[in-house]
């Protein structure tokens, strides 16, 4: 029988023990480390309202007087649309622009001022079947320390794209310091939310990240969402306030409570 032999440093970073059982997944360099910033990481399965939650999360913040940056992470990159009111291009179009010669990006190619001064990236992705998003998440944050925008900032939020399904989605996670789950109080969004919580509870066996709470959107009842954070000890952060109200005003309402979780000094 002929066999292969794989050197296991080139899958993984033996200095740190494996996330969890099989696992392999992308490791960030150590250096990249965000600094003093409260940092966020939100998630839930697709559709959820993660992006109009992060957003106004992000407009709470600045309204408060901190200096925030949001980070989409997901190849739509329509996690900032609401807040410059337009798809900007990402980080990894303009890395290919320049021929992923980095040191020739200046800050304004892929960081745009949105609205009352939240500051937005979109990471974006790799090509459809190809690559890993966990990459391009550690390439953005390289770039944001390079340009020394993290050095000015106190507030974090990483948006990613639906469900925890590899290592590199879940990339985010060794950056935050909070995940906050949004979800409906369906079978399918539990469903996300119960992977999400088992990434989340991998990761924090060497990162800092710890589960934050759950956002119910989309639905009056959370029933059944009570039932799951129950189960596993999650609290769930805010609701919609009326069942007539408008949409918008019930957003802004949960993501003014949220920032209880998140007492900051001014800046």
């Amino acid at each position: 029988m002929n066999t292969a032999t794989v050197d296991v440093s080139e899958i993984r970073n033996l200095s740190r023990p494996p996330d969890g059982e099989g696992s392999v997944q992308v490791q960030q360099d150590p250096k990249l480390k965000i600094g003093s910033a409260r940092v966020f990481a939100v998630y839930g399965k697709g559709g959820i309202g993660k992006s109009t939650t992060s957003s106004n999360l992000s407009v709470a913040f600045s309204k408060l007087g901190k200096r925030v940056l949001q980070i989409g992470c997901d190849p739509k990159h329509d996690s900032t649309f609401t807040l410059t009111k337009k798809l900007v291009p990402t980080v990894i179009d303009s890395l290919e622009a320049v021929d992923f010669h980095s040191e020739e990006l200046r800050m304004e190619d892929f960081v745009y001022e949105g609205y009352n001064g939240v500051m937005c990236v979109e990471a974006g992705g790799p090509p459809a079947g190809t690559g890993c998003g966990g990459y391009v998440v550690g390439q953005t944050v390289k770039l944001l320390k390079e340009h020394h925008l993290l050095d000015d900032t106190d507030v974090v939020i990483f948006d990613v794209l639906g469900d925890v399904v590899c290592g590199g989605f879940a990339a985010p996670l060794q950056h935050a310091e909070r995940a906050l789950i949004v979800a409906a109080n369906d079978f399918d969004s539990i469903f996300a939310m119960n992977r999400i919580v088992q990434a989340i509870s991998a990761k924090a066996k060497n990162y800092k990240v710890r589960l934050g709470g759950v956002i119910a959107n989309r639905s009056q009842d959370t029933d059944q969402i009570d039932k799951f954070a129950k189960r596993v000890g999650l609290n769930r952060l805010a609701t919609p306030k009326a069942k007539n109200a408008p949409e918008e005003e019930n957003v802004v309402k949960r993501v003014v409570s949220l920032t209880d979780i998140a007492k900051i000094s001014p800046p």
